[in-house]
């Protein structure tokens, strides 16, 4: 017995974005290393790499993943 089943056919209403098509999906046609989502809309799909962007750039620019040669004082 398989630990996970391959769905075939997606959920109405769950979209991905594709990111070897780029283009919007509905149901995970692809294979899950090549998409992003699920989104509840299509619209929210549609903006993922935006959201990507964003976020990485957040995340880029974020101190707390950054040392900057500081010591960090113990937890409590």
């Amino acid at each position: 017995m398989a630990l996970f089943k391959k769905r075939t056919v997606g959920k109405p209403g769950e979209w991905y974005y594709c990111l070897e098509h780029k283009k919007v999906e509905e149901g995970p046609d692809c294979p899950a290393k090549n998409r992003f989502g699920p989104y509840t809309t299509r619209e929210e799909a549609s903006h993922a790499m935006e959201t990507a962007r964003e976020r990485n750039l957040e995340w880029e620019t974020d101190p707390r993943w950054h040392d900057s040669g500081r010591t960090q004082e113990p937890p409590d």
